[in-house]
């Protein structure tokens, strides 16, 4: 379990695919992370895949969100990534930055990682102005990066962090 100032992360379980999927299916999150008919099977999906490590984000011991995160193995560009869902209800109290400032701490701490990335969608602003309060940095926008559910191709930015630079 990671302690933040205001969130908990813990590892996701099977238990919490139901609340998760509710998440993933509000407007607002679905937006951005999609996943078909059957947002639970997308939910269990992420937790069967062996690269990305998944936590529940709780505040006032109420699950409010996801946050995962994988790893570039190759020594040589050693770096890891982030992505992270919440409840729109409890979006504006900072919990997002918590949870991200929680995780690459540990990261860090734990895994002796330097440098962070997020590739949130460039229309995503909200998303993007949580990311920099934390200390990311735009590095550049990656044109027609993901299909969006219209079919249509759509750009991302793609946002670095290292270590030192984390704020808060």
């Amino acid at each position: 379990m990671l302690r933040g100032r205001t969130v908990t992360l813990r590892p996701v379980t099977e238990a919490d695919v139901p609340a998760l999927a509710a998440i993933r299916a509000t407007p607002e999150v679905r937006r951005w992370w999609r996943g078909g008919d059957d947002l639970a099977a997308s939910v269990r999906a992420d937790l069967a895949d062996d690269t990305v490590t998944v936590y529940v984000v709780e505040h006032a011991g109420r699950l409010v969100g996801a946050i995962q995160w994988y790893a570039e193995t190759d020594p040589d560009y050693r770096h890891a990534s982030l992505d992270v869902f919440l409840d729109p209800a409890v979006r504006g109290n900072g919990l997002g930055g918590d949870a991200v400032r929680t995780l690459v701490r540990h990261l860090v701490d734990e895994y002796g990682h330097h440098r962070f990335t997020v590739d949130p969608a460039a229309a995503n602003t909200a998303a993007i102005r949580a990311y920099a309060k934390v200390g990311f940095r735009p590095v550049g926008v990656m044109r027609r990066y993901e299909r969006g559910a219209d079919g249509r191709w759509h750009d991302a930015l793609l946002m670095d962090l290292l270590a030192e630079e984390l704020a808060g």
